[in-house]
């Protein structure tokens, strides 16, 4: 080998060792990173409520509620559930949705006004019940303390479709 084809041979080697070791050095980053256990999901926004959950925190996020209280055994709450999955996997960060069966979970609904399955209970995202535009034609109620006036819960009660709630998520201030 003459001189000038060993100053040719460094020339390519050199620059193609040190991309494989760049390449090397990514590929195994990126394994790691895939490695990495996925991140626990915020109970917070899981749609299912099994236990007694702290709606001051739940108020805390900036973002509009809505607290579906039913009943697996219900039929109406059963047309509901496609929909309240749905809302609550598309509107992650932007919305809570919250399903409550208040027949395995009776305890889970004693603080709010539920007589009929399905209720809805709605809160804007500054965390107060909900003020509708026109409860009449939401089919909404306000509901006010008795003597002090004040507004309490706003209720919606029967089955909603998606396009309800999400009127109804959209005058509650979701982004």
């Amino acid at each position: 080998m003459t001189a000038a084809s060993k100053k040719l041979w460094g020339k390519v080697l050199v620059p193609l060792f040190l991309l494989s070791l760049v390449f090397g050095v990514w590929y195994v980053k990126q394994g790691r990173q895939n490695d990495l256990p996925a991140a626990e999901p915020n109970p917070d926004f899981a749609l299912v409520v099994t236990e007694e959950f702290d709606l001051e925190q739940l108020k805390s996020y900036g973002l509009p509620i809505i607290l579906d209280f039913g009943s697996d055994d219900c039929v109406s709450c059963q047309a509901m559930a496609s929909d309240l999955e749905e809302l609550n996997q598309e509107l992650q960060g932007r919305a809570i949705i919250k399903y409550i069966d208040v027949w395995k979970y009776e305890e889970l609904g004693r603080e709010y006004p539920v007589a009929l399955l399905p209720t809805q209970v709605f809160y804007d995202a500054e965390g107060n019940p909900f003020r509708p535009s026109d409860p009449q034609a939401m089919k909404m109620t306000l509901l006010v303390h008795r003597e002090t006036k004040e507004h309490l819960f706003t209720t919606h009660v029967g089955p909603m479709t998606k396009e309800e709630m999400l009127a109804a998520l959209q005058e509650m201030g979701m982004k």
